[in-house]
């Protein structure tokens, strides 16, 4: 708030307190109210005006002069007798310094003392994006941390990769890159300044489906840069069972004409007879009984009937 004479504007004052008991009535009925705790070390973020904001310019003792504000796409305000006045990037306070420079050169006032609050912004909401269970964009009231707007999005889905994404409004050309992990620094790690106007965007892993005559089939997680080998995809889900038959199995792979299928020769593998078999995200290793010979025929159809509706699992 800027002093006048010394003295704190008390219309300035009371329309401070009027917003911050708005604000925190408006925060306590968001869902950061159940349970979410916010990162209370973190600096607060200094935010700045963009095109589109709603700003409450206060000129003290001149109420002619004191009006509602909307930023251009110039990043312009127009000031009553003052004409546009470029306030795109400042915050509150080098605007309101701007103002007063603006009204002194321009001799509307002498000795100019003003206040600028922005009332609106253009964009409030925070957009969290990528596999989440929810979603959206997300009201920014208050101060909350990269883990708040994670969880009020309902969390993580299954198949989240590791890396979250966050650009900011105000430098779209540097994003910030945290991985979720379980290491105990990762709350000092994601206690990233989220603004109005920034995304949040949780990564894809790649997933490789393995199914069949074995110990626990399944979907399993590789990120971009892990290494998963038909062989590690075979023991991660505990194994093939006595009667696989390990010599008909079935790679299923995406193509561009559609699936294709190949054979994979596991028993070879496992002797070391064969090189092993690097896996890409959405493969399918089918692994038969041998008991049934005519389900390895079907491998195709059946690996892709299979993989429906298996559980996914982390590494």
């Amino acid at each position: 708030m800027i002093n006048y004479m010394g003295r704190p504007s008390f219309r300035g004052f009371l329309r401070d307190l009027t917003f911050l008991t708005l604000a925190w009535g408006i925060a306590s009925a968001t869902p950061f109210a159940h349970g979410q705790q916010s990162n209370a070390n973190a600096a607060p973020p200094t935010l700045r005006i963009a095109a589109g904001d709603l700003l409450a310019v206060d000129v003290f003792d001149t109420p002619e002069l004191s009006a509602k504000l909307r930023v251009s796409e110039q990043g312009g305000i127009d000031l009553p007798l003052a004409g546009s006045t470029p306030v795109g990037g400042l915050t509150a306070e080098e605007a309101a310094a701007k103002i007063e420079n603006v009204l002194r050169d321009k001799n509307v006032l002498k000795h100019p003392h003003v206040e600028v609050f922005i009332q609106e912004y253009a964009t409030q909401g925070v957009s969290v994006l990528g596999e989440v269970k929810s979603p959206g964009v997300y009201p920014e009231l208050g101060q909350h941390s990269l883990l708040d707007f994670i969880s009020v999005a309902g969390g993580v889905t299954p198949t989240a990769g590791k890396v979250v994404t966050i650009t900011h409004k105000d430098d779209p050309d540097h994003e910030k890159v945290v991985q979720l992990d379980n290491s105990p620094d990762l709350a000092k790690r994601a206690a990233v300044s989220i603004q109005p106007g920034d995304t949040i965007v949780v990564s894809r892993s790649g997933i490789v489906y393995v199914v069949g005559d074995l110990g626990k089939p399944g979907g399993f997680l590789i990120e971009n840069n892990d290494r998963l080998t038909a062989l590690q995809a075979v023991a991660l889900a505990q194994g093939a069972n006595k009667t696989a038959n390990l010599g008909h199995s079935r790679l299923i792979r995406k193509g561009i004409s559609g699936p294709e299928e190949t054979r994979v020769d596991l028993g070879k593998i496992l002797a070391g007879k064969q090189a092993d078999l690097r896996l890409e995200d959405g493969d399918i290793l089918f692994v038969p009984s041998s008991k049934a010979k005519s389900v390895a025929l079907r491998g195709l159809d059946a690996s892709v009937s299979l993989a429906t509706g298996l559980a996914i699992y982390h590494r």
